[in-house]
């Protein structure tokens, strides 16, 4: 899926995690695509969900490396 931005957020912890996520949405127009890239645990728990619940479109999230579950992960998010 291609995206309008960019946001690696593997080196901050929950509840930064969500803030730095919002924070980037909030300055994207209605339509455009956001590519997020977190960590598994609470990360992944947390972003997509509290996004959903914003309203926003979510998708994925998908493994960089299908075959390590507790690695890195990247979602879609498209501003709504």
């Amino acid at each position: 899926m291609s995206a309008d931005y960019f946001l690696d957020i593997t080196t901050a912890v929950c509840p930064l995690t969500f803030v730095r996520t919002k924070l980037r949405v909030e300055r994207m127009a209605p339509g455009e695509t956001l590519e997020v890239r977190l960590n598994a645990g609470e990360p992944l728990e947390n972003v997509p969900r509290s996004l959903i619940e914003l309203g926003h479109e979510v998708h994925g999230p998908e493994p960089e490396i299908p075959a390590s579950p507790e690695g890195v992960y990247r979602l879609w998010v498209t501003r709504r």
